[in-house]
C-alpha cells in the first residue's frame, strides 16, 4: 500500500520534501510523523495515518511533491506489538486525498535536515546553520546528545561542549569535549584543488526565498525611491514611551511608528496598497491593511504579517511584534503568521546602513525599507536664520512595481509618510493612525 501527499492547505498543490523520519524496514506506528513538508505557507510534519512497515521511499529528500503523489510503501499491521486496527484512511491507495490529514505545529519554514555524521555513518537532527558551526569548530555532531525537540542538537549544544561542558551527561561525567572534537590535520589548500569548495544544496526555506525573490524580479518592474527624514522628535517620543510600555512587559521599538505612518499614507495613496491580478489585467486596492514585517532568522528571512494595523494603538502593535519576532525566531510560526499581507516593511537599521533597495514582496506592488538612525550636523532655517545643529537623522527607501505605481505617486507618498515620521505626535491623535 501506498502513502499520498495529502492536502496541505487552501491552493496549495505541492511540498518539497525536506526530510524523511523514517527509512525502509522501519516499524511506524499511527500518527507517528514520517517526513517533513515544506509549502509556499509553511513546513509541517507528515502523520502516518497506517500502522505498518515501511518497504520503500518512493520519494527523494529535496524534491517536489504534488497532492497525491505516492511517497512511501508501506506493509499494513507487519510488526505491529498492539491489537489496534490502523485507521482507515483516504491518504492511503486512494486515487486522490479527499481531505486534509491533521498535521502538528511545526514551526513555519523551518527546515530541519537530518544528516550523516561526518566518519560516523549515523543520522543526527539538526538546523543547517547548526551543522555548518559545527562543521567549522571541528565537532561531531553524531557524538552531541541534542537537548532540542525530538533530540535535534542544538548551538548551544555544541557551544556547551566547545566549552568543556558535559551536554545532557548526568553530573560528574568527565567532559566529553574530547571525543567529540575532530582531530583533523590543517592543511593548506591549494585554489581549485578537490576539497577547496564547498556545495550546499538549495532545499528548505532557501529555495523558497529564491524562488520568491525569482518570481519578484521576473514580475515586478522594480524602482526604488528614497528620501531621508528628520527622526529627532520620533526618538524622543519613543524614549518617553518606553517607562510607559516596560510596565506591561513591552519593548517598544521603532517599528510600531513607522507603520502607523505608513498606515497614515495609506490614506492619501491606497493605490500602494494593492496587487495587481496579471490574469485579469486588474490592480485589485485592499481595503484593510496588513503589513509583513521582514525578521531575519538563523535559518533565513521571513516575514510574518501584523493584521489590521491602522486600528491597533503603538502599544498593542509593539506587543504584537515583539510575540511575532519571537516567534519567528523561536520557529513557532502558523500558517496564519505568514498569510495575508498587503504591504512590507523591511528594517535593516539595527544592523546598519544608509539605505538599501528592497526587493518587492510579491505579489504586493511596494516595500518599505527603515534604515538606521545617527546623530549628526544639519543645516536648520529657524526663524529665519540658518544654522547648524546636531539632529536624529534617517534614510527611508520605497521599492515599487511601476507597472501600477508612477514614480510621482510613490515620491508623495513617501513624503506623506515622513510627514509623519517628523510629527509623531500626529499619530497618536486616532487609531487610524491619521
Amino acid at each position: 500500500m501506498h502513502l499520498r501527499l495529502p492536502e496541505l492547505g487552501e491552493g496549495v498543490h505541492e511540498g518539497e520534501l525536506l526530510n524523511w523520519k523514517v527509512k525502509v524496514g522501519d516499524i511506524v506506528t499511527e500518527d507517528q510523523p514520517v517526513c517533513e513538508i515544506m509549502t509556499d505557507k509553511a513546513t509541517v510534519e507528515l502523520p502516518a495515518p497506517f500502522h505498518g512497515k515501511v518497504t520503500e521511499l518512493l520519494a527523494k529528500e529535496g524534491s517536489v511533491v504534488k497532492v497525491g503523489q505516492e511517497m512511501l510503501a508501506y506493509e499494513p499491521n507487519a510488526g505491529a506489538a498492539t491489537g489496534k486496527e490502523p485507521k482507515k484512511s483516504a491518504l492511503a491507495n486512494a486515487p486522490a486525498p479527499q481531505a486534509s490529514v491533521p498535521m502538528s505545529a511545526s514551526p513555519a519554514a523551518i527546515p530541519y535536515a537530518a544528516s550523516s555524521a561526518s566518519g560516523s555513518g549515523l543520522a543526527v537532527a539538526a538546523a543547517p546553520s547548526t551543522r555548518k558551526f559545527a562543521r567549522e569548530a571541528g565537532v561531531d555532531l553524531s557524538r552531541i546528545p541534542g537537548t532540542g525537540p525530538a533530540g535535534r542538537i542544538l548551538r548551544e549544544d555544541i557551544e556547551r561542549v566547545l566549552g568543556g561542558g558535559t551536554g545532557a551527561v548526568s553530573g560528574g561525567t568527565p567532559s566529553i569535549a574530547p571525543m567529540v572534537l575532530r582531530q583533523t590535520p590543517r592543511t593548506s589548500i591549494t585554489a581549485g584543488a578537490p576539497g577547496s569548495e564547498e556545495r550546499i544544496p538549495m532545499r528548505g526555506l532557501r529555495k523558497k526565498i529564491a524562488e520568491k525573490m525569482r518570481q519578484s524580479k521576473d514580475h515586478a518592474a522594480h524602482f526604488t525611491y528614497v528620501e531621508e527624514a528628520d527622526a529627532t522628535a520620533l526618538v524622543q517620543l519613543r524614549n518617553q514611551s518606553k517607562e510607559v510600555a516596560a510596565k506591561y512587559g513591552i519593548k517598544i521599538t521603532y517599528l510600531p511608528f513607522v507603520m502607523k505612518a505608513m498606515c497614515a499614507a495609506l490614506k492619501k495613496y491606497p493605490i500602494l496598497n494593492s496587487s495587481l491580478d496579471e490574469e485579469k489585467q486588474e490592480i485589485v486596492v485592499k481595503k484593510y491593511v496588513n503589513i509583513a514585517l521582514s525578521v531575519q532568522t538563523e535559518d533565513g528571512l521571513m516575514a510574518p504579517v501584523i493584521k489590521d494595523v491602522p486600528n491597533k494603538t503603538i502599544l498593542e502593535l509593539a506587543k504584537e511584534i515583539q510575540e511575532i519576532v519571537e516567534r519567528a525566531r523561536s520557529k513557532k510560526l502558523t500558517m496564519d503568521d505568514l498569510q495575508g499581507s498587503t504591504l512590507t516593511l523591511t528594517n535593516a537599521g539595527s544592523i546598519g546602513g544608509v539605505f538599501a533597495t528592497p526587493v518587492i514582496n510579491y505579489p504586493e506592488v511596494a516595500i518599505v525599507g527603515f534604515n538606521k538612525i545617527a546623530r549628526k550636523p544639519v543645516v536648520v532655517n529657524t526663524n529665519g536664520r540658518e544654522e547648524i545643529v546636531i539632529r536624529d537623522w534617517t534614510y527611508f527607501s520605497i521599492s515599487l512595481d511601476h507597472r501600477v505605481i508612477d514614480g510621482a505617486i510613490g515620491a508623495e507618498y513617501m513624503k506623506e509618510m515622513i510627514r509623519h515620521i517628523e510629527n509623531p505626535a500626529l499619530l497618536l491623535l486616532d487609531t487610524n493612525g491619521s
